[in-house]
């Protein structure tokens, strides 16, 4: 396999993979949102805020792995 031709499939695999986990654990972390509202309404307030930062840190991911595709389409030319 050529160098580009393999850079090309891991760009392709670094943003589509990071954003499928982006996906699933924000999903995640929503449904336990609700789960945890769904108990205690009166911590409604706390358990946004954690979900807020937990969905930022988990957003960092897809971010991370488009910088990694960018490198890698660096290396095509």
């Amino acid at each position: 396999m050529e160098l580009g031709a393999a850079a090309a499939l891991g760009m392709a695999l670094a943003a589509g993979l990071g954003a499928l986990g982006a996906a699933v654990g924000d999903g995640l972390v929503t449904s336990k949102l609700l789960e945890g509202v769904a108990r205690q309404p009166e911590a409604r307030g706390q358990l946004t805020t954690l979900m807020f930062i937990s969905v930022g840190l988990i957003e960092s991911i897809p971010i991370i792995a488009v910088v990694v595709a960018f490198m890698l389409m660096g290396r095509l030319g």
